[in-house]
C-alpha cells in the first residue's frame, strides 16, 4: 500500500470528526477528545452540567473545556500547505471557505468542491468525481455550445455586411440625387433670380416715369391755382369798391381776365399706359405659370417619398387560370380578365377563389423590387394590389393586410384603400391606369396613377410579409381589368 502523503495525514488531523471540516476554536475533553467549541456546544445544547463525549460516548463535565492552541496553530499549518500544494501544482483554484485545492467536481450542485467540502455534510451524499475527468466530460458539450455560438457570430456578421454594403449603396445613390437636384435646382433659382430682376426694374423704371409726370403736373397746377387765386381775390376787392373807382381799370381788367388760358396737365401717354398693361399682363402670365408649376411639385414630392431607393424592375405578369373565380373570363394571352355573362363549369381545385371575383397572377416575389400596371374599365367596381401566396381562397376572405391582400379598389363610386378599416382616397378623378410598385425587401407597396404619376396610396414599410407575394386582382359586375405590356 502506497504511503499516505503527509499533508493530507495533516488535513485529516486538522479536520473536526463531528462536522468533517477545519478545527474551529479547537477545545479538549476530560476524555481527551478534541472538537470544535461550536460543535460541542452544539451537541450539549440542552444539558445543565455533565454529558457525553460526541466522539467516545463518555460522561464529561461541560466546564471542563480546555483550550488547544497547539492544535489551533496546525490547523493554520495545515491550510498553508494545502494552498502550496495547489499552486505548485498548478490547480485550477482554491476552496473560498477551506483554502484547498478544487480537486473534485459535484455533480448534483455542478460546481468544483475541495477534499474538506466533500467531507462535508453539504456534499456527504453527492456524487463527485475527480475534476479532470469532470472537465473531459464537460468539453464537449461547451465545444458544442461553442460552434453553435460562432456560428451565430458568423451569420450576425454577414448580416452587418450585408447592411453595411446596402446602407452605403442607399448613402451613395442619396448623394448622387442631393447633386442632381443641386445642379438641376440651381439654373432654375437662377432664372427666377434673373425674372425678378428683370421685373422689378422695369417697374423701378415706369415708377419712375410715373412720378416724373405727377410732379410736373402737380407744380403746373399749383402755379395756375396760385394765379387764379391772387386775381379772384383782385377782383373781389375791386367790387366792393365805389362806382367810379370799380369803373376806372375795368377794360384792362376784363382783358386780363380774357386773355388767361388754362394749362392743360400733362397725361400719362398711351404709351406709358400700354407698357403698365403689358406689364401686368406678362407678370400675371408668368406668376400663372409658376404657380402651376407649384402645384405639380407636392404630388411628385410625394412619390418620390413613396418610392423606395433603387428602381423598380419592370415585371411581365400573366394571370393564373387554374385561381380564377368561375365567373371570370380571362383572354388566350391571360392579360385580360372581364366578368363573364354565365358561370363557367371549372376544376374545383384548391388554387381556385369559389366566393369572390378574384385572381392571382401566375409570378409570385420574394425579393427585389418589381412594379407592373394595370389598365381598368367598365362601369363596375374593382380592387387592384398584390396577395401572399396562402391567401385564402375560398368562403369569405378579408380583403385586407390581415386577410394578405394590399390593394386599393372603386366600390359604388368610391375610392379607398383597403386598410382595416378601410382608408378612403380623395382623388380628383378615377384613375384608368394603375401602377403597382412590390418592394419585397422593405415589405412596401405602392400604388401610383400611372396617366399623371401622382401618388394613390401607400402601404407603410413592413407591412407586406417575407414570403411569396403574387398579383392580385377582383373583378366586379360589368367590370374588366387588363395588365399593360
Amino acid at each position: 500500500m502506497a504511503a499516505e502523503n503527509p499533508v493530507e495525514s495533516l488535513q485529516k488531523e486538522a479536520t473536526c470528526p463531528v462536522f468533517l471540516e477545519y478545527f474551529t476554536e479547537p477545545v479538549i475533553l476530560e476524555c481527551g477528545h478534541k472538537l470544535c467549541r461550536a460543535c460541542i456546544s452544539q451537541c450539549w445544547e440542552g444539558y445543565d452540567t455533565a454529558a457525553s463525549c460526541p466522539q467516545g460516548r463518555q460522561t464529561v463535565q461541560q466546564g471542563n473545556l480546555r483550550p488547544n492552541r497547539q492544535l489551533a496553530n496546525m490547523v493554520e499549518i495545515a491550510k498553508r500547505l494545502s494552498l502550496q500544494a495547489a499552486k505548485g501544482s498548478g490547480g485550477d483554484g482554491v476552496c473560498g471557505k477551506h483554502q484547498e485545492a478544487l480537486e473534485l467536481f459535484c455533480e448534483e450542485d455542478q460546481t468544483p468542491i475541495c477534499v474538506v467540502c466533500d467531507r462535508s455534510r453539504a456534499h456527504r451524499s453527492h456524487k463527485v468525481v475527480p475534476i479532470q475527468k469532470a472537465a473531459q466530460e464537460y468539453k464537449p458539450k461547451i465545444q458544442t455550445q461553442l460552434k453553435t455560438l460562432r456560428a451565430e457570430r458568423e451569420k450576425l456578421l454577414g448580416l452587418k455586411v450585408t447592411g453595411e454594403g446596402k446602407s452605403q449603396e442607399y448613402l451613395k445613390q442619396t448623394q448622387t440625387e442631393k447633386q442632381r437636384i443641386v445642379s438641376e435646382f440651381q439654373p432654375l433659382r437662377q432664372f427666377l433670380e434673373e425674372q425678378e430682376r428683370l421685373l422689378l426694374a422695369q417697374l423701378k423704371k415706369l415708377d419712375k416715369e410715373i412720378v416724373r409726370i405727377q410732379t410736373e403736373n402737380i407744380s403746373k397746377l399749383s402755379k395756375q391755382i396760385s394765379h387764379l387765386s391772387e386775381l379772384i381775390s383782385e377782383l373781389e376787392g375791386k367790387c366792393q369798391k365805389p362806382a367810379s373807382e370799380f369803373l376806372q381799370y375795368v377794360r384792362s381788367t376784363l382783358s386780363r381776365c380774357e386773355k388767361r388760358k388754362l394749362q392743360q396737365p400733362e397725361e400719362i401717354s398711351p404709351e406709358l399706359g400700354e407698357q403698365v398693361s403689358g406689364f401686368s399682363q406678362k407678370t400675371i402670365a408668368l406668376l400663372e405659370a409658376l404657380r402651376k408649376f407649384k402645384d405639380t411639385l407636392p404630388s411628385a414630392l410625394e412619390r418620390k417619398r413613396a418610392e423606395p431607393l433603387g428602381a423598380h424592375r419592370q415585371a411581365n405578369v400573366t394571370l393564373d387560370p387554374d385561381t380564377a373565380h368561375p365567373s371570370l373570363v380571362l383572354s388566350e394571352h391571360r392579360k385580360h380578365v372581364r366578368w363573364g355573362d354565365t358561370w363557367q363549369h371549372l376544376p374545383k381545385n384548391p388554387e381556385r377563389f369559389d366566393t369572390w371575383p378574384c385572381v392571382l397572377g401566375c409570378e409570385g416575389f420574394t425579393s427585389g423590387r418589381h412594379c407592373w400596371e394595370v389598365e381598368v374599365g367598365g362601369e363596375g367596381g374593382w380592387a387592384v394590389g398584390v396577395a401572399r401566396e396562402s391567401v385564402g381562397r375560398k368562403g369569405g376572405i378579408s380583403h385586407s393586410p390581415e386577410g394578405g391582400i394590399w390593394a386599393v379598389e372603386q366600390w359604388g363610386g368610391l375610392f379607398r384603400a383597403l386598410t382595416s378599416p378601410v382608408t378612403p382616397l380623395p382623388l380628383s378623378r378615377a384613375p384608368s391606369r394603375i401602377q403597382v410598385c412590390l418592394d419585397c425587401d422593405r415589405g412596401q407597396v405602392t400604388f401610383i396613377d400611372a396617366g399623371d404619376e401622382a401618388l394613390i396610396f401607400t402601404f407603410p414599410l413592413g407591412s407586406v410579409p417575407g414570403e411569396r407575394i403574387r398579383p392580385w386582382l377582383r373583378v366586379g359586375v360589368g367590370s374588366r381589368l387588363r395588365l399593360c405590356p
